[in-house]
């Protein structure tokens, strides 16, 4: 009989466990009194409605890039090219449609946002008017080539308003990518992604799952909904909603970013039934502790070691005029006594 394919033999221990557990499993249990609630939250109730963040809901009033002529919409974000060491300049537009003055007042945020002055800090919008507020944005010496983020933020003490600003920055970019700190936890994958390049980066996805028997999950490349700036890291996760009751996997993720980023990795789980608490743990142990003793007897048996007196039965007994090898991958066979 030829040896075993090496998969199955790593998949023996797996499913001798688990099946140790299974027949546990059959096994009848006493009654229980009801679970309490779970204390980490996993019960199917809706959270609490809370109130939204500063800024989440629409305000009254608008902050913009101001944009040239009647489409004032076109620019979602303040966006500005320049090589290091050149001062760049933009307007930011604050329309106030109520029937009272506006004051507000600006700040800046981010990395970007460090390099940004306004014209005036505080500014006051008459009713039904649109003022537009000069800002400069000077990209340091030292700066290096690539993307940079940040933020312009309108407050008039009730409500924020958030205008995102890029940053071109010229010279030799660099795209790099890195995925990390790859977990499995039943049905979700984690992972983290990393800039660790110079430009802004849109990665893309593709997600791969192997387990002792074949493929158990083959998601080609997507666009993730996230754009990464120059030195962020985001954690992610991704659902695995069918991911097996039994089986030893290997998931392997791997990122790609225009520019030619690119990165893999990838971690391995094992996913066994759990039976009941006291008898399934018996059950299981037992069951190793017998697979442990036919191990030891198998080897000991190769070895030639004679058996202790009295250790074995009329029926087990073997012969004691010749010696037969023992095969190795075949079953042990008992010889009986010969006639």
């Amino acid at each position: 009989m030829s040896p075993p394919a090496p998969r199955l033999r790593r998949a023996l221990p797996v499913l001798t466990t688990a099946l140790a557990a299974l027949l546990c499993a059959l096994a009848p249990l006493p009654a229980a009194a009801d679970a309490p609630a779970a204390a980490d939250g996993s019960a199917d109730t809706a959270p609490a409605d809370t109130a939204p963040a500063v800024g989440d809901g629409p305000a009254d009033w608008t902050a913009r890039p101001a944009g040239g002529g009647a489409d004032r919409d076109a620019r979602p974000y303040v966006y500005l090219e320049g090589t290091p060491g050149t001062a760049l300049q933009d307007r930011l537009a604050v329309t106030n449609p109520g029937r009272a003055p506006l004051t507000v007042r600006l700040r800046s945020g981010g990395r970007a946002g460090a390099w940004i002055g306004f014209a005036a800090d505080t500014v006051t919008v008459p009713a039904r008017t649109r003022a537009e507020v000069p800002l400069a944005l000077t990209v340091p010496p030292d700066a290096v080539p690539g993307d940079a983020s940040g933020e312009v933020v309108a407050d008039d003490g009730d409500e924020e308003v958030r205008v995102p600003v890029r940053v071109r920055i010229g010279g030799p970019t660099l795209a790099a990518l890195t995925v990390e700190d790859v977990e499995i936890s039943g049905g979700t994958i984690r992972y983290a992604l990393v800039n660790r390049g110079n430009a802004m980066l849109e990665p893309r996805l593709a997600v791969r799952a192997d387990g002792m028997f074949g493929t158990l999950l083959d998601r080609p490349e997507r666009p993730l909904p996230l754009e990464l700036a120059p030195g962020r890291r985001v954690e992610r996760t991704e659902p695995w909603p069918d991911a097996p009751a039994l089986d030893a996997v290997t998931v392997r993720l791997r990122v790609t970013a225009p520019g030619g980023a690119r990165d893999e990795a990838e971690a391995s789980a094992t996913y066994i039934p759990v039976a009941p608490a006291v008898g399934g743990g018996l059950l299981v142990l037992g069951g190793l502790a017998l697979l442990g003793s036919g191990a030891y007897r198998r080897r000991r048996t190769r070895r030639g070691d004679p058996e202790p007196p009295g250790a074995e039965s009329a029926g087990d007994r073997q012969p004691t005029t010749e010696t037969r090898p023992l095969v190795k991958a075949g079953p042990l066979v008992k010889a009986g006594a010969e006639s």
